[in-house]
């Protein structure tokens, strides 16, 4: 029976064929298996060696509904642009229609079969630019204000070569707050903006950008709140922009009093950066000098830049704590690269920080001194010069090296400008100015004046108030007086460094009172 059996399993395979196979006891059917598996195998390793070849495969042969090969995978950076599309931008204006028809067509999508777009031939001389991170910043807040009932300032940087060849431009929004009981309730307002660019083209790879909003109206007349937007435009020729929250108002905190005299102070001082080694006796006199100068209805604003040292700081803190004296930390602006430790920024922030602080806001640096010429008091002269909304300063150039040599002198006890009684005689050419303003008719401001500003400018006030200019004398950490020569008679002049010098004494006149009015206020000081 066993042989019958086998004879069975093997009918139709040849008498011969049957015996041979009944003799390494394996069936037909299990060779057919096994020839079928070897060009099945054969067949998917011709694939496996043609997968190089797909693109070429694909264009020729394939069809939607049979692709010849299978789709590639998907590259992340494909996925990333698909994700995009599919994740609407905060500048995107689509409809919410739009973005349900989206997700349907997804959906609908996603049920039927991949389909394999036909390849296409690759362009050798077609080239790819392929962006990176970012060289420069849209829009760098640095202040917002209320500049009046209808108007506010947005102080910030931006990129200069945007500026300078492109076409940015802005637009503001104010969004009162909710009000329940309000009916319609309130819709914001939007206007376009006014932009001015204040440093005389001197920035760098980022500029100085003052956004000016002006409404209409006072968009926060009811004093419900609210916030003021602003959208940043990269180009005139795109709808692309970037908005972002500039300002916010508490309910109940507009009060319209405080744009109107009397103002807190009657003169503000707005200073530029501080940077690189000060001399802390420098600063110390510098202070103590136009503390008394200005009077006690004065205050002064100082901007950190890294120049306050531990020794700096122990000379301003005593007039901090006295409340003569504000210092901001400034330090971050070394991560944008603008003019001279981004200046220019720091006096439109001061401007507009403090535009209704003070009827008069001056500008000058830490190692220019301020002075009345024929013993004139300081409300005198800006009662002539009230008329004016800016009028500038010129400058008495002074020698930082160059001191009288006498013996019965004690140096190290004498102030920086009590001994450095040289100025420059030299006549007839141009000199930088300082200047003062009326900052609460002031758009924007500069280093050594304002050209943004509403009312008259005069610059015909050296017989009223000039200032002594001892350049880097702050920078000087020991002894400031350098070389000694004998005091000059009669008027005559001392040639140091190729420069005719003349004695000036004016200063060191004033420097015994100075000293006294320092310890009476704040007590004695040591550095």
């Amino acid at each position: 029976m066993k042989p019958a059996a086998r004879k069975d399993a093997g009918a139709g395979g040849g008498g011969g064929g049957g015996g041979g196979v009944s003799a390494f006891g394996v069936s037909c059917l299990d060779v057919k298996s096994f020839v079928a598996s070897l060009v099945l195998l054969t067949l998917v390793l011709a694939l496996w060696q043609l997968h190089p070849y797909e693109p070429l495969l694909s264009a020729s042969r394939s069809s939607p509904s049979c692709p010849l090969l299978p789709r590639s995978p998907t590259t992340a950076l494909s996925r990333s642009a698909a994700d995009a599309a599919e994740i609407p931008s905060a500048n995107s204006t689509t409809s919410a229609a739009d973005t349900t028809g989206r997700q349907t067509f997804t959906a609908a999508a996603a049920t039927r079969p991949a389909q394999l777009p036909a390849a296409r031939r690759s362009d050798p001389n077609k080239r790819e630019l392929r962006p990176y991170g970012s060289a420069a910043a849209l829009f760098v807040q640095m202040g917002a204000y209320r500049g009046g009932p209808r108007t506010f300032a947005v102080v910030g940087l931006a990129s200069k070569p945007a500026h300078v060849y492109g076409t940015p431009y802005f637009k503001c929004e104010w969004v009162p707050n909710h009000d329940p009981a309000a009916s319609p309730p309130p819709r914001p307002v939007r206007t376009k903006a006014y932009k001015m660019l204040p440093d005389w083209g001197y920035g760098r790879v980022y500029t100085v950008v003052v956004v000016n909003c002006t409404f209409p109206s006072n968009p926060n007349a009811g004093n419900r709140g609210g916030k003021l937007l602003v959208h940043a435009y990269y180009s005139t020729a795109s709808r692309r922009y970037e908005r972002f929250v500039a300002l916010e108002e508490a309910p109940g905190s507009y009060d319209e009093s405080r744009f109107r005299p009397p103002f807190p102070y009657e003169y503000l001082y707005c200073g530029s950066s501080l940077y690189g080694n000060l001399s802390a006796a420098r600063m110390r006199e510098w202070l103590a000098y136009h503390a008394h100068f200005f009077g006690p209805s004065s205050h002064f604003v100082l901007h950190d830049a890294g120049g306050v040292s531990p020794e700096v700081r122990a000379v301003l803190d005593p007039w901090v704590r006295a409340g003569r004296v504000t210092v901001q930390d400034i330090r971050q602006q070394a991560e944008y690269d603008g003019y001279y430790y981004n200046q220019f920024l720091v006096v439109n922030d001061c401007l507009h920080r403090y535009r209704h602080a003070a009827n008069w806001t001056f500008f000058f640096d830490v190692d220019e001194y301020i002075y009345l010429p024929d013993g004139r008091s300081l409300q005198e002269v800006l009662g002539q010069l009230e008329r004016y909304t800016q009028f500038t300063i010129e400058q008495n150039p002074m020698s930082s090296k160059l001191c009288v040599k006498d013996r019965t002198n004690d140096y190290l006890r004498e102030w920086g400008f009590e001994k450095l009684v040289f100025r420059n005689s030299i006549t007839g050419i141009r000199r930088d100015r300082k200047y003062a303003i009326q900052a609460r008719n002031a758009y924007s401001t500069g280093v050594h004046m304002s050209q943004n500003v509403y009312g008259r400018t005069t610059h015909k006030t050296e017989s009223l108030i000039r200032y002594y200019h001892y350049h880097n004398s702050i920078n000087v950490m020991g002894e400031p007086c350098r070389e000694f020569v004998p005091k000059p008679t009669n008027g005559s002049k001392v040639m140091f460094e190729g420069i005719p010098y003349v004695y000036d004494e004016n200063m060191k006149r004033l420097a015994g009172e100075i000293k006294r009015f320092e310890e009476d206020t704040i007590g004695a000081i040591f550095t």
